[in-house]
């Protein structure tokens, strides 16, 4: 059982995405600090990779630039351990299963620990496939959280029943990205994953304004935004990390 609850312990969860090593690995610790800072409660770190599936461009743009500075997956290891010995709320990554079946399920769950991490989001690992890593997971008491998409219609509380950490609530078909409407029947999804697991579950992709984080609040039990605070990255580099604490403080003020 990881601390990952605790980032659902005092209201909703604003829960804030960022690559690691981009722009630069020093930079990216300011970023994920100012991140702490400005009121998120858990901060999930991508962990870069040549061909991010569930990405949209301002994702897969950012992978491009990390990779392009020298990111690796043990410099990222090193990055975190920094990051969590300065703030307390809890860390997952996000990466993709080649990265970690690359590594070694069990070395590269040993560190992410000794990095302080809660959990991992695996895009592309299937429901059926994941036990392998979950095992694995256990003994490092790392939850491997699971994703649920408007298309997992029967299997959404078969997926719930076994979830662990948070749900992952994938707002819209596609990729990640900010949207301007999100139409999907949020409330049906989020009812039925309630009547399967007490566990919290989070909205994600194309949340990006303080009005759908304060709509998507009042559904879940956290909103995750992850391609607002990646595009301001981009765009301020060297000085993004002032920016992305006023938007975050800006839409955690909105829930």
């Amino acid at each position: 059982m990881s601390n990952i609850s605790k980032a659902f312990e005092n209201g909703k969860a604003f829960i804030g995405f960022v690559t690691a090593g981009d722009p630069d690995i020093e930079t990216s610790e300011q970023i994920m600090l100012s991140m702490a800072k400005g009121g998120c409660d858990l901060i999930e770190i991508g962990i870069p990779f040549s061909d991010p599936i569930a990405e949209g461009p301002v994702i897969q743009e950012a992978n491009l630039r990390s990779l392009s500075q020298g990111t690796t997956t043990d410099k990222v290891f090193e990055l975190t351990k920094k990051v969590s010995a300065q703030i307390d709320i809890p860390l997952v990554y996000m990466t993709y299963l080649n990265v970690l079946f690359a590594y070694g399920y069990d070395r590269f769950l040993e560190k992410a620990k000794a990095a302080g991490i809660s959990g991992v989001i695996i895009p592309d690992m299937p429901y059926e496939e994941k036990a392998e890593l979950q095992e694995v997971a256990q003994k490092y008491d790392i939850d491997v959280i699971s994703l649920i998409a408007p298309t997992s219609d029967d299997r959404i509380k078969m997926i719930a029943a076994e979830a662990q950490g948070f749900v992952y609530t994938v707002s819209s078909m596609g990729v990640t990205g900010a949207r301007s409407e999100i139409k999907t029947d949020l409330e049906s999804i989020v009812d039925s994953i309630k009547q399967a697991t007490d566990i919290p579950v989070a909205i994600g992709f194309g949340i990006n304004t303080p009005e759908q984080a304060s709509k998507y609040s009042k559904i879940a039990d956290g909103v995750i935004v992850g391609s607002a605070i990646v595009r301001l990255v981009g765009e301020y580099k060297k000085d993004a990390p002032q920016k992305v604490y006023e938007y975050v403080k800006s839409m955690k003020g909105a829930m």
